[in-house]
């Protein structure tokens, strides 16, 4: 298969980002993406030996970073399509949300300036579940891609903050300046699957506390789950079909699961691997009382009044789009990489 456009890929390095080249490689596409830093282009090289990708002829690299104006221009130059998949990461919060939330938008809209300014169609980007629903308090409608997350919302995490406010600051710029700039957001829920590198997200970290027994006791947490590999596909089909111009699209497989359901499955499924995950439930008020002291709990208690009522009707009816991955597969793929790529002791 080959297809001409090339598309820019923001973030290449990253869970999300590299599924994406993958299956644009796949597809024949010529590929760009942007590295922090271009000695990272043997990870890239070695995720997408890992996929199957076997030349690399149609993928070049261009050092960018989202705090900085250099180089976006020269790397959006010959694009047709942009997918903006790269997004501040750090390993843990930092002190001053700014730290997380300006680089996240300031980097949305350096993208955004620099794709208007060289006639590129169309950019798709990654936003997420928490831009969309952690302000849906009735648990009786369901969450649609009309609702929007309250950027001043009780307990929202800085994480969630940057990304509602980045994709606020999108929108606001598409409308009032992005000239003949199309554009569309995912909004994925948790993001899980087959890793292509030893890299583990934050969904994978949440599996590995299960699966090496460091959680003694399990938060009646509920998840939407979605397969990166879906996420990638979604990205792509919103990157060309017509009907997705303007439009914002929630990715999840269906269903929602709880973190003691997970538990549980796990066991039944991969026993030798599960042999210490803990089905005992650690009770709502334990969560709560715990947030007041740990961080990490406090995010977990502000997730327990979380609405999961949700589903992914929209992308399948505009973009023909159907996973590939229920949510049980898509953790046990998971699973499987975590065992890979030595996650798991």
């Amino acid at each position: 298969m080959e297809n001409k456009e090339t598309v820019l890929v923001t973030g290449g390095t990253g869970f999300v980002g590299i599924h994406c080249i993958l299956q644009l490689l796949q597809k024949g596409y010529n590929v760009k993406t942007t590295v922090r830093n271009l000695t990272r282009k043997d990870e890239v090289f070695e995720m997408l030996k890992n996929g199957g990708i076997t030349s690399f002829d149609n993928l070049t690299f261009i050092a960018a970073d989202l705090t900085k104006d250099d180089n976006w221009d020269e790397a959006v130059k010959g694009c047709t399509y942009v997918l903006h998949v790269a997004s501040p990461i750090f390993l843990s919060l930092p002190k001053d949300e700014n730290e997380m939330i300006r680089p996240a938008v300031d980097g949305t809209l350096r993208v955004l300036k620099a794709a208007r300014n060289a006639g590129v169609k169309r950019v798709v980007m990654t936003s997420n579940f928490g831009a969309v629903g952690y302000s849906h308090k009735d648990p009786n409608t369901p969450i649609t891609e009309k609702d929007w997350t309250d950027p001043n919302e009780k307990g929202l995490s800085s994480y969630n903050k940057s990304k509602v406010l980045a994709e606020k600051a999108a929108w606001d710029f598409i409308n009032k300046e992005g000239g003949n700039l199309e554009f569309a957001t995912i909004n994925p829920t948790a993001i899980f699957g087959p890793s292509l590198g030893p890299d583990i997200s934050s969904g994978f970290e949440l599996l590995k506390n299960l699966l090496d027994g460091s959680m003694k006791a399990v938060p009646n947490l509920y998840m939407n789950i979605i397969d990166v590999r879906d996420v990638a596909d979604l990205h792509i089909r919103a990157m060309t079909n017509p009907e997705a111009k303007g439009q914002r699209f929630l990715a999840l497989a269906g269903g929602k699961m709880s973190m003691p359901e997970i538990a549980i499955f796990l066991k039944g499924k991969m026993p030798e691997t599960a042999n210490k995950v803990s089905t005992r439930k650690l009770p709502d008020w334990v969560v709560t009382v715990g947030g007041m002291f740990s961080p990490k709990l406090k995010n977990v208690a502000s997730m327990l009044k979380t609405n999961r009522n949700t589903s992914n009707e929209k992308a399948k009816k505009v973009l023909g789009w159907k996973p590939i991955a229920t949510n049980e597969e898509a953790i046990i793929e998971t699973v499987k990489s975590m065992l890979k790529f030595r996650n798991l002791k």
